[in-house]
């Protein structure tokens, strides 16, 4: 008898089931339960021992095996019964990780329109003191117009999206709905990234796209490297036409040590960090667990916690 599966997505709270699981009840006893990630924790790990799940499933009397193994000679993949991965497409974001990119959005936004890591690179690391060096393009971020929702900054806020919020939250929030991208980018200081990589959106933000935003324009994109055209980037960086970049999102990943993106002027670059805070962790862990006892349990799972059910694409994401 073929062995039964459940995925889990860990980092997003996910679960993801193949066509060939058509049951949610669990067999009797102890399990294989292995944890499928793009690299180790190892011993940093050790330092946040709240944040995971091992413990509670070995008390459990489960096996519990975290790998970066997906197809070596090593890999436990074949004799699984739960898999628990990082995130893909096209179920990216379901509520654990907003409050800890956006957060980081935000200080990335002010860390650019402030110009703070030229103060901090070339004169505080280098022993430099130049305020007129740094302040020649240091700007506040009152008044600006922002290509997100923005509110307590008093900015302008212009959003655009496949699918348009209710209007009263438009309201609440003070934005703007753009139904046309390349209208909107020419309004904005500021444009922030908040979309999934598909397909459609792939090398969205090409040459030609970047030419219609104003010069000096900041860009913030926590979402995927891929969105941004690698080298239309790094030309717009160099002739300063994009006057600062920030994310933690780099095509391809773990970025190489000659990735062009390393030496732009005026970036604000960090490894994939910004939904991998320690509360975030706490929360992927809290909905691994819950769906972890559903499947120990024989329950079923929230409908918004499907990527595949009975071999089809959830709803939401068809």
């Amino acid at each position: 008898m073929a062995m039964k599966r459940v995925a889990i997505s860990l980092f997003q709270a996910l679960s993801s089931l193949s066509p060939l699981t058509r049951h949610l009840h669990a067999t009797a006893g102890s399990k294989k339960i292995v944890g499928v990630f793009y690299y180790k924790g190892n011993e940093y790990a050790k330092l946040n021992p709240n944040s995971g799940i091992g413990d509670w499933l070995e008390s459990q009397g489960h096996q519990y095996i975290v790998t970066d193994d997906k197809e070596g000679p090593n890999s436990h993949i074949p004799y699984l019964e739960v898999l628990i991965t990082t995130p893909f497409h096209p179920a990216y974001v379901t509520g654990c990780n907003v409050v800890s990119v956006a957060e980081d959005e935000l200080m990335r936004i002010l860390i650019l329109v402030r110009n703070f890591v030229p103060g901090y690179n070339n004169q505080v690391v280098n022993g430099d003191w130049n305020v007129a060096g740094i302040a020649y393009r240091a700007h506040d971020l009152e008044g600006k117009t922002v290509g997100t929702r923005l509110k307590p900054f008093n900015c302008n806020l212009l959003y655009y999206d496949r699918i348009r919020i209710d209007p009263e939250l438009e309201k609440e929030k003070g934005a703007k709905f753009e139904e046309d991208l390349d209208a909107m980018l020419p309004k904005c200081d500021v444009v922030v990234i908040n979309i999934p990589l598909t397909g459609k959106t792939r090398r969205l933000f090409d040459k030609e796209r970047i030419s219609k935003c104003k010069k000096g324009v900041l860009f913030v994109n926590n979402a995927r490297g891929a969105i941004m055209d690698t080298l239309a980037v790094v030309d717009a960086c160099n002739s300063g036409h994009i006057a600062g970049y920030s994310g933690d999102v780099w095509h391809s990943q773990p970025a190489p040590k000659d990735h062009p993106w390393r030496y732009m002027p005026n970036l604000a670059m960090t490894p994939h960090i910004s939904g991998t805070t320690i509360d975030g962790q706490l929360r992927y862990a809290a909905g691994v667990k819950d769906m972890l006892e559903r499947y120990f349990k024989g329950k079923d799972f929230p409908a918004q916690n499907y990527i595949v059910k009975e071999g089809e694409l959830a709803s939401q994401y068809q």
